[in-house]
């Protein structure tokens, strides 16, 4: 099949590319979802579904991305071992189903899925349709096509439809939605909606839909309208959101993957509960590590931020030549690392060079502070300030000396890094901001590109971390 690459890289530097500007963050924990009532029925019998998605967890039960009714009567989700199940229920048994033998467990990229509905087909094999990725899916563990002529509940007057979960506040989506569609009456192929990119043939991507035809129940939700975020684009009835956030718009879109947190990579995961799309951890007795999803390029300078609503006993970012996917749980500063952790039981910063430890002069940071990281790839260095004030007075734009944590590698990739050691009372929390934050920023600052929007300036020729940024490296 076909795959997004980490981010569209190669689509992303192509100045006829079409970009997607926004998605919206579907964090599981609050119970989101979006709603609306059909006032009147469309085609019951022919419709086409098309979204993108990048979802947050995996494994943690079945993850719904669009429904009709509120007893799950015809849903397209992620089942809880991590297949795509689309189907059609009537309170008792399967009228029609779809379960792909498929599993989707790349928290990295984005998937572009597309769901057909055609019983007035002859063809009982051709009345339901998935595509992942401009690709048919044609290989599944369950495959009841429906009877001809069977309605779908999608569309009927007076049944509520839902995103974001089954229509009864359970089976919530965790992850990210972008360039929803419903087209009502017609079946279009995935190149209605994305076309393959023609230097990186591998690569699908989004083009723009807005001149499609909708029909009587079609919508389009591009998630640009930050205070209304159930937008519908085309022009519809507006779906009621429901504990969503204006901070749930994000520029995390197919167009320009940002990085967040590999749950592939989790170690302890019992330690740790993650949530706000691998961005949000909350420590629980132990402790537990994880790496980015994107590897750094090399040369490449960015910044982050973290805040630490509760700073708690220790946790560190850092960055490492290992990224490991199999192994034990790996502290920042260990196997060779670099880094900085804050220590509240120690009351002062540690600070780790090739995994020999140092404690810095300066205090832990408080409760609600936000550290700002500069990652210098180029020069080996990170730069680590607390509140806007940076440690040791070094200036991250100029290879400053000043800056202790220095010497890693500037010609092997490296990863971001970090980990929770957690064995007192005290239990951190670490929201971390690569461009699109969970917390609420005050000030407002992008990077020189664009790119991003953090508490704290960006320093001089660092940038957010995201793929249109690393295109360039």
């Amino acid at each position: 099949m076909p795959l997004i690459l980490p981010g569209n890289v190669a689509s992303a530097t192509a100045s006829t590319s079409y970009d997607v500007a926004n998605s919206c963050r579907f964090n599981r924990a609050d119970g989101p979802n979006m709603t609306k009532t059909p006032g009147s029925s469309g085609d019951l019998r022919k419709w086409t579904w098309s979204c993108w998605v990048k979802r947050g967890s995996i494994s943690n039960g079945s993850q719904t991305m669009f429904n009709a009714g509120s007893s799950s009567n015809n849903q397209l989700r992620f089942d809880s071992d991590d297949t795509i199940n689309f189907y059609q229920w009537n309170g008792s048994a399967y009228t029609a189903r779809l379960a792909t033998n498929q599993v989707f467990l790349d928290c990295s990229a984005w998937y572009h899925i597309v769901a057909h509905w055609d019983t007035d087909n002859g063809t009982a094999g051709d009345r339901m349709k998935l595509y992942v990725n401009g690709t048919e899916v044609t290989s599944f563990k369950t495959d009841t096509n429906p009877d001809q002529n069977l309605d779908s509940i999608f569309g009927v007057s007076g049944t509520a439809l839902f995103v974001g979960d089954k229509g009864d506040g359970a089976e919530e989506m965790d992850g990210y939605l972008a360039e929803m569609c419903f087209i009502d009456g017609q079946n279009l192929a995935p190149s209605s909606f994305g076309e393959f990119d023609s230097d990186s043939p591998n690569i699908w991507k989004p083009i723009d839909v807005s001149g499609l035809s909708f029909g009587t129940n079609g919508f389009y939700l591009d998630f640009e309208a930050s205070g209304n975020l159930g937008n519908d684009a085309n022009g519809g009835t507006d779906f009621t959101e429901n504990n969503i956030a204006a901070t749930d718009q994000t520029t995390d879109t197919p167009t320009n993957n940002f990085a967040v947190w590999d749950p592939l990579t989790n170690r302890d995961t019992a330690n740790g509960t993650w949530t706000e799309g691998n961005l949000r951890v909350l420590a629980s007795g132990g402790d537990m590590s994880r790496y980015c999803t994107l590897p750094i390029p090399l040369n490449f300078k960015f910044y982050f931020e973290v805040k630490a609503p509760i700073v708690g006993a220790q946790a560190g970012c850092g960055v490492t030549t290992t990224h490991d996917t199999n192994g034990a749980r790996n502290k920042v500063g260990e196997n060779n690392g670099y880094g900085w952790k804050f220590r509240g039981a120690a009351s002062v910063v540690q600070y780790f060079n090739n995994g020999t430890s140092s404690n810095h002069a300066t205090n832990n940071p408080s409760d609600n502070s936000i550290m700002g990281f500069a990652v210098d790839c180029a020069n080996g260095r990170m730069h680590m300030h607390i509140d806007g004030t940076y440690l040791d007075s070094s200036d991250p734009t100029d290879n400053d000396p000043n800056s202790v944590v220095t010497g890693f590698s500037t010609t092997v990739i490296q990863y971001l890094h970090m980990s929770l050691d957690t064995r007192s009372a005290s239990q951190p929390i670490m929201e971390f901001n690569f461009g699109n934050p969970v917390f609420s920023i005050s000030s407002g600052n992008t990077d020189a590109n664009g790119y991003g929007n953090f508490e704290f300036a960006v320093p001089s020729g660092y940038l957010a971390f995201c793929t249109k940024n690393m295109a360039d490296f």
